[in-house]
């Protein structure tokens, strides 16, 4: 098939197909016209590099996969360079999760301080819900 059947084939575009070959992730045989040619063989290659992207691989990370089905293997991940790639991801993802719940305990704190400074503020208003904010960057209602 050409460049053109294989992107619609895969819902990519014919420049994403054009840089995987320059990375050399999809490789492209040309025919006498010098057009480029692909089998059913290369769209399954393509799909595993849609589907790891999808997922938050970077290109870069999908070699490993796309060489094991190149290799032969019935399967991009059964090969222990590609096992190796998810075992990297995993500890990547385990440490933006861990940083993901640093972050949410000081937003979470700093809200908890919030709502306790608001609730002192609103018993000590002579108006129900507390005092109208002032904001402390203006004077006068100008800013300074």
């Amino acid at each position: 098939m050409r460049i053109g059947e294989l992107a619609k084939r895969a819902g990519t575009t014919t420049r994403a197909l054009r840089y995987y070959e320059a990375r050399g992730l999809l490789p492209a045989q040309r025919d006498g016209n010098g057009h480029r040619t692909y089998d059913e063989s290369d769209l399954r290659l393509l799909r595993q590099i849609r589907t790891l992207q999808d997922f938050g691989f970077g290109l870069e990370e999908t070699r490993p996969f796309v060489e094991c089905l190149r290799a032969g293997h019935p399967a991009g991940d059964s090969c222990p360079a590609s096992l190796a790639v998810y075992r990297a991801k995993l500890d990547e993802l385990d440490g933006l999760i861990g940083q993901l719940r640093s972050v949410r305990e000081q937003v979470a704190a700093q809200l908890a301080r919030a709502e306790e400074a608001r609730a002192a503020l609103a018993a000590g208003a002579e108006v129900p819900g507390g005092p109208e904010p002032v904001c402390e960057m203006t004077h006068g209602g100008v800013f300074e």
